[in-house]
């Protein structure tokens, strides 16, 4: 759903175009008052960080195991399904400043990811305070997190980014509502809090909501995923072995962090 952008340099910058509102003048015949509508630009910088996933298989795996040569298709075929899963993680979670020696977070400090720009720039919204009862779910904790964003945003294409688990937990919160009351939950109510849809992201934290348009997350790459392997060489001689190797870079950067906004806080 998000938005990719290929380039050739390891850093540089994306422009933004856009234009104002209210830019309609009243039509005067057979006159010119010099008036003329214009773009507003701006630019966003990137700066990609090279990553890599290596792998290695004995020649002996693959005459000994059941599945024969088609083992090697079967486990490239699980490293590259990983990496979508691990690049999703970074896109999102990424913290270069995380201070630990946990390998886990060592993998995030490859780049900043956009809930750290969207804390840091965007709109947040606390849910651990005494007005939304301290992390927990509130219809109010929606209608205030989308009122605080620029109302020009909330134009049909706001997502809500959050776990399958919170996405689960809104649709029991508000069944408990109402079938407590004797009703029933339209399912246009459970699916789309505050009239706007939800995605499910695995990789979010069941304490985070994001909400923007996914266009307006993105990923920029400078050359396409590459997968190399060598059974050529002293090394893959002497220790019988096939060697291989994803390469691939990425910056996940936000065009607009005004229309962006986040829940942090949730129980």
């Amino acid at each position: 759903l998000v938005r990719h952008e290929m380039r050739t340099a390891k850093t540089g910058e994306i422009d933004k175009i856009g234009i104002g509102s209210r830019i309609i003048r009243k039509k005067i015949e057979n006159t010119d008052d010099g008036y003329r509508a214009d773009v507003e630009t701006s630019k966003i910088e990137y700066a990609t960080t090279a990553v890599r996933l290596p792998w290695e298989i004995t020649e002996e795996t693959l005459r000994e195991n059941i599945e024969g040569q088609n083992f090697e298709t079967i486990v490239t075929n699980l490293m590259t399904q990983q990496m979508g899963v691990d690049t999703e993680d970074l896109y999102l979670n990424g913290d270069t400043s995380t201070a630990s020696t946990d390998p886990d977070y060592d993998f995030l400090k490859i780049n900043d990811g956009w809930i750290k720009q969207i804390t840091n720039n965007g709109h947040a919204v606390n849910a651990n305070v005494a007005k939304y009862s301290n992390g927990a779910m509130s219809l109010d904790l929606f209608y205030d997190t989308v009122q605080s964003m620029p109302n020009k945003y909330n134009n049909g294409k706001l997502r809500w980014l959050m776990s399958p688990k919170r996405a689960q937990e809104w649709e029991l919160f508000l069944m408990n509502k109402v079938i407590n009351q004797g009703g029933a939950v339209p399912e246009s109510v459970y699916k789309a809090p505050a009239s706007i849809p939800t995605v499910a992201c695995p990789s979010l934290a069941d304490d985070k909501i994001i909400l923007t348009d996914p266009k307006n997350l993105i990923v920029v790459n400078t050359y396409g995923v590459q997968i190399r392997k060598t059974t050529e060489g002293k090394e893959a001689i002497m220790q019988d072995k096939r060697f291989y190797v994803i390469h691939f870079d990425y910056d996940p950067i936000i065009e607009e962090t005004d229309a962006t906004a986040i829940i942090t806080g949730l129980a």
